[in-house]
């Protein structure tokens, strides 16, 4: 996929646009000026203040920082915390992987409450016709079915999706435009005065910009998904997108404002949003309200989905996405209700986009911005963010610490898993595959030896095509000798760029050995029994390799030789003397390796054709152990 069909701006492209990319922050008006005023009672300098923090945050940080500014740093196209990563991970600064970590971390944990809390604000409207309705269970039910949607793919879903928030963000505007015809006056709140009046004169104006940044969660998740849509398609239709949301806010102001000195609670539709819908109109805007919510919550995890592929190509994280799932049925059986989860909202998203920022500083750098620009930007956004950060800090014992505690454990497999990664590829142990050549070649025409198989395939993780790591050998020659008429070693690199599929083939010994190295993109699904059979029909094809059965029947039938895949499992073995450290780590480790995907499944392998072979992972061999010889 080029960046140039990535940038192609086309009608259907919008539209897929709006399906992908804007759930979360498109169905915010659902949730931000029900926060914002509370339980108490309705003051017009709250409201417009509210209003004016909301236009100002969604200029200065969806539009200005992530539309205009960052969407500049994509690899190939890519975008997201990871793949900034990607571009300056290659600077003298190691130290950076751990804002990746943090922001990556945060980011998937800001993923697992946005489902439940969109979902759960539209289906409450429910309760304008049935006052007591347990909405629980119609909650789990939606996003039981959002995870079996996201096996479809995020192409079906935007086609499906687009019309959809099409309408959705229509209504919004129209309901905005409805409200602010009996109140123009509340468009005043578009003066940044009203914002800084909040926050310098109201006692609680500092705490309000914690509801404020709810409004603008959603802006991370844009730049996650912009290999999925392209820069240009996002940055027009997020003029669209804006002018309804802000309409909508505003007009959900003049409501409010209309209503002065009464509770939202005294209203049969206690949420804002809802009491701007003519009653007859009610049905339908809640209708189109839950299907807005289902797909932001698809949205969001499409693109924590590719978060986390992206993590594990990086190395980052192993393969359990179903605790996606549980994170948020767990979210929803703990808070409930959408007004319990908005005090745990935020908290960590605003951890991502401080991380986002600081690798965003890296990377203006590297490309030579203007240092006084850099200076300036980096300075405005920091103490944003930061002030953003002490606002929903407040919201850390009415339930923040919940997303907290979640994105802490995120970070800590993370990290639990890069450093165990760095430790094993420290001991790996590689010996020259020229040594061992004969060997296989004196193997492979040994007919006093059973055959195992006709091609035996092993995955290498030796990057020099001239060595082997000693376990495939010893694997081969020693337990249980396997003989086979061609070995093949296949090499899986993960390229810096999104979509790259390209693979080299060498020939060690002819019609013995053949080695492929296949170079795939960090975006790229690791298929590798399917890649493996389309190099091997090219190879066949050019005459590089006949892969009819040697058994004389079979041969001469022109029948294909069998293709085994033989895995090697590394397990911990208590033959090594380690620090406390190393130890706890790698225990760690090998607990998480054991629930996530077997590597046979993570590389795409067919499992009728996988031997999978486990052996002692030996680090550091104990010291003083050296037995002596008595008569």
């Amino acid at each position: 996929m080029s960046t140039n069909q990535h940038n192609k701006v086309t009608f259907a492209g919008l539209l897929i646009t709006l399906g992908i990319i804007y759930g979360d922050i498109g169905t915010s008006p659902l949730y931000v000026m029900s926060e914002i005023i509370g339980k108490d009672v309705i003051d017009a300098d709250i409201v417009k203040g509210g209003i004016s923090a909301v236009f100002w945050t969604l200029t200065l940080q969806t539009t200005i920082k992530y539309v205009i500014l960052t969407l500049r740093a994509d690899n190939k196209g890519e975008g997201g915390i990871f793949s900034l990563f990607t571009l300056v991970r290659r600077s003298k600064f190691k130290w950076l992987i751990v804002p990746a970590i943090i922001g990556g971390s945060a980011l998937l944990a800001d993923g697992i409450i946005t489902p439940p809390i969109s979902v759960s604000a539209a289906v409450e409207g429910l309760r304008f016709f049935k006052e007591d309705l347990n909405t629980v269970p119609i909650v789990i039910g939606i996003l039981f079915g959002l995870f079996f949607i996201q096996q479809f793919g995020t192409k079906f879903i935007g086609r499906f999706f687009g019309p959809l928030m099409l309408i959705w963000f229509t209504m919004l505007g129209v309901l905005g435009i409805y409200q602010l015809s009996s109140n123009m006056s509340v468009l005043s709140a578009l003066n940044p005065y009203y914002t800084y009046k909040l926050l310098q004169t109201h006692p609680s104006g500092f705490l309000i910009l914690g509801a404020v940044f709810l409004c603008t969660t959603g802006a991370e998740a844009l730049y996650s998904d912009l290999g999925h849509c392209g820069k240009e398609n996002i940055r027009i239709s997020w003029i669209f997108v804006k002018t309804t949301l802000i309409l909508n806010y505003f007009g959900q102001g003049a409501w409010l404002i209309a209503h002065e000195g009464q509770t939202l609670d005294s209203f049969k539709a206690v949420n804002p949003f809802y009491a701007v819908m003519p009653e007859s109109f009610m049905p339908v805007g809640i209708i189109i309200s839950t299907i807005a919510a289902v797909v932001a919550s698809q949205a969001l995890i499409s693109g924590s989905f590719t978060l986390i592929n992206e993590a594990m190509r990086l190395n980052l994280w192993p393969s359990i996405n179903w605790l996606l799932l549980a994170g948020c049925i767990g979210i929803v059986l703990y808070f409930r209700e959408s007004a319990n989860m908005g005090a745990a909202y935020g908290l960590a998203i605003v951890l991502c986009m401080l991380m986002t920022t600081t690798l965003l500083n890296f990377y203006m750098h590297m490309k030579r911005y203007n240092k006084l620009f850099i200076y300036v930007i980096i300075t405005v956004y920091v103490v944003i963010e930061l002030s953003f950060l002490a606002a929903n800090l407040s919201k850390f014992s009415n339930g923040g610490w919940i997303t907290l505690l979640i994105a802490a454990c995120l970070m800590m497999v993370m990290t639990l898993w890069y450093i165990a990664k760095n430790i094993s590829a420290r001991y790996v142990d590689l010996v020259k595959l020229a040594d061992h050549q004969q060997k296989l070649i004196d193997l492979s025409h040994d007919e006093s030896l059973q055959k195992y198989a006709t091609h035996l395939v092993y995955l290498t993780s030796a990057n020099n095509p001239e060595e082997i790591e000693e376990k495939v050998i010893y694997s081969i020659l020693q337990k249980r000798p396997k003989r086979a008429d061609v070995y093949w070693l296949v090499h899986v690199n993960v390229m810096n760029e999104p979509y790259r599929i390209d693979y080299k083939v060498r020939h060690v010994a002819k019609d013995d050995i053949i080695r492929i190295d296949f170079y795939l993109g960090f975006r790229v699904a690791p298929k590798v029994n399917y890649l493996f059979r389309k190099v091997v029909e090219d190879l066949v094809k050019n005459k590089e390799v006949d892969i009819t059965s040697r058994y004389t029947s079979l041969h001469k039938n022109n029948v294909i030789g069998d293709f085994k895949f033989v895995v090697l499992e590394k397990f911990l073995s208590y033959d090594n003397d380690f620090s406390l450290f190393e130890k706890m780590v790698l225990r760690s480790y090998f607990m998480l390796k054991s629930i996530s995907l077997s590597e046979a499944k993570a590389f795409g392998l067919d499992s009728s054709s996988v031997k999978i072979e486990k052996f002692p992972l030996v680090l550091s061999e104990p010291k003083g152990y050296t037995p002596r010889r008595i008569e």
